[in-house]
């Protein structure tokens, strides 16, 4: 949740501080669920059903390999998200008390421990449905809901494909210029899959780039030609997209080879010191008492107008989280 909520606030002058909170669980505005990847995000209400029609187009649990891995049946995985579903009709329900309600629907004591389980291997399935997403927590409890119950609501979906094609449009929209390969990454789906949805995009083209060809909206692609350098320091936090899009493209976000210092075992993707659209570095933050330590790794030398920008972002993030301001350099 932090680092959603400073996603936002990297890109947003002013945010309130409990704007995000309050959009997930007071307005409803945004919904909390495991969505592409597999990875939680937070999806605006009013479009889940796009979302959804999209995530409903996921096979890959349903596949030999992952039964098999997951220790299961696709008969038992389709009748445990059908018990989630139903279990999840009235008030929200913690990951304890949703795994009561599945092992007496569907008397499989095994189940229990499956679905106690941090990560929601077995939950994830129930997500790309439509039958599960994320209710206010208790306490440091999580709590399950369904997208329906909680919007109160139908939420109308269009077609799979069709969806599947709005979805591209987008992420070139927002990532563009794009190879099929990272479309592929970004929505998990297969390279050959990935190029067919891009091909099928009446209003997208292929550019070449550095000699290299990917995809951009047709409409994007003649002022990208005309648009000069990137320019600006950003504090990017944790799991920001700009970096997660940029995962196979990282060597030209990068003055040198950084690339293990953002991009982590099991997933984790650092924060990002951004200069001029180039990850230059990392950074951290840590609440102290009243202070709030932001601390800062550049890739190399910066210089005295970067840094005083980057100080500039630390003081908006103290402004942000509350706490006076400690900047160091690492």
């Amino acid at each position: 949740m932090g680092s959603a909520e400073l996603t936002l606030w990297a890109r947003l002058d002013e945010l309130p501080r409990d704007a995000v909170e309050r959009a997930l669980w007071e307005e409803r505005t945004l919904v909390k669920t495991w969505a592409m990847r597999g990875t939680l995000h937070l999806l605006a209400a009013a479009e889940l059903g796009l979302w959804l029609a999209g995530l409903g187009t996921y096979r890959h649990y349903l596949k030999p390999a992952w039964i098999r891995a997951f220790d299961t049946t696709e008969e038992q995985l389709l009748a445990l998200i059908g018990a989630v579903g139903e279990a999840l009709g009235g008030e929200p329900l913690t990951r304890v008390e949703l795994a009561d309600a599945v092992v007496a629907r569907l008397g499989d004591e095994g189940l229990r421990e499956k679905l106690h389980q941090g990560f929601g291997a077995y939950l994830k399935p129930a997500a790309f449905r439509g039958r599960l997403c994320f209710g206010p927590g208790e306490g440091p409890r999580v709590r399950f809901t369904r997208p329906d119950v909680w919007l109160g609501r139908e939420v109308e979906r269009q077609d799979g494909e069709a969806a599947l094609r709005e979805i591209a449009r987008r992420y070139l929209a927002a990532h563009g210029p794009a190879t099929r390969e990272d479309l592929r990454r970004w929505w998990a789906t297969t390279p050959a899959a990935a190029g067919r949805l891009l091909r099928s995009l009446e209003d997208a083209e292929e550019v070449g780039v550095e000699g290299e060809a990917m995809w951009m909206l047709a409409s994007d692609a003649a002022d990208a030609a005309g648009t000069g350098a990137a320019s600006g320091v950003r504090l990017l936090p944790a799991f920001d997209q700009y970096v997660i899009a940029a995962t196979l493209q990282a060597a030209h976000f990068l003055a040198g080879d950084f690339r293990d210092r953002i991009y982590r075992p099991q997933g984790w993707i650092s924060p990002v010191l951004l200069v001029d659209g180039v990850m230059a570095g990392v950074w951290r933050h840590e609440r102290k008492g009243r202070r709030l330590v932001v601390e800062v790794e550049p890739f190399g030398r910066l210089s005295r107008a970067v840094r005083g920008a980057a100080e500039a972002e630390a003081e908006r993030l103290a402004a942000y989280l509350g706490g006076e301001l400690e900047l160091a350099y690492a």
